[in-house]
């Protein structure tokens, strides 16, 4: 079982520990379980630049554990050197939480990441399981499932919100494309939704996401994102290219979050800062 020490407060820095999750080989994510159907090498490794899998259909096979090839996709999703096309409102908002150090985002509470968030923390890895009408995305952490719907049906007009939305997803030559609405928004104090990405981008209920997945081989899968939210952005924008790595001849721990310590004494620190200098963040 992996436990994760969410929160560390030393000399006035904030650190996000993710005990256990390490960037080694998936042997130090779980004992070796040699696969069938892994293609391999004449040594017997896994061989990672072996060519694509495809489903009986014929389309790209995306099955298998993954995990993010860094941590900088997770701590700002845009390309280096680019900015988002905020409002005001957004703007301030994100400036609030970069200074902040984040101490307020989701998972200090608990509660889990979003989209494309969830599936970029390099230490916690995420499995694929597609079938022919749903495609399932089980994440590590929290033991959180998120569900891409393949069997035609068109995004529901008015969703029930939820942490990761309402997903349909197709196929486009080889590219598998994702459109999700129907998020968790903000309330009034900048709470309430998930966050796009540790550094804070903000979105509301308005938030639309169109993800576009390739595998490139056995081993390796990008992945792009365009966000559409016309009430916290000017115009739609599109994140950095993100790329994974299988992680072959293992499997997914159980993870929880159950020890997070430090949340009171950090609530209490960064009131105190707000309350010295107010700020209209979270306001729309």
């Amino acid at each position: 079982m992996r436990i994760c020490n969410l929160v560390a407060w030393r000399r006035g820095i904030f650190v996000v520990a993710l005990i256990g999750a390490t960037a080694g080989t998936a042997g130090a994510q779980w004992l070796s379980l040699p696969l069938a159907g892994t293609p391999r090498t004449a040594d017997g490794k896994p061989n990672l630049n072996a060519p694509t899998p495809h489903t009986a259909d014929g389309k790209p096979d995306l099955s298998g554990i993954w995990r993010a090839d860094t941590m900088r996709y997770n701590e700002n999703l845009l390309p280096e050197g680019t900015q988002a096309p905020m409002l005001p409102w957004a703007a301030e908002l994100y400036k609030h939480r970069v200074d902040t150090h984040g101490y307020d985002r989701p998972m200090t509470f608990c509660m889990p990441h979003g989209v494309p968030d969830a599936m970029t923390v390099a230490g916690l890895p995420f499995k694929i399981i597609q079938t022919p009408g749903e495609t399932i995305v089980l994440f590590e952490e929290f033991h959180k499932y998120r569900q891409i719907h393949t069997d035609g049906r068109k995004l529901p007009v008015d969703p029930d919100p939820a942490w990761y939305g309402y997903s349909i997803g197709r196929w486009e030559g080889d590219a598998f494309v994702v459109d999700t609405a129907g998020f968790k928004g903000l309330v009034g104090d900048g709470m309430g939704g998930s966050w796009l990405d540790n550094n804070g981008h903000p979105h509301t209920e308005a938030l639309r996401e169109t993800e576009r997945f390739r595998r490139i081989n056995f081993g390796h899968m990008e992945l792009e994102v365009t966000v559409d939210d016309a009430k916290a952005y000017s115009r739609p924008w599109k994140s950095d290219m993100l790329r994974f790595t299988l992680q072959p001849d293992t499997e997914l721990l159980e993870h929880l979050c159950e020890n997070n310590r430090d949340l009171t004494s950090l609530q209490q620190y960064w009131k105190a800062q707000e309350q010295a200098s107010p700020s209209t963040a979270g306001k729309q």
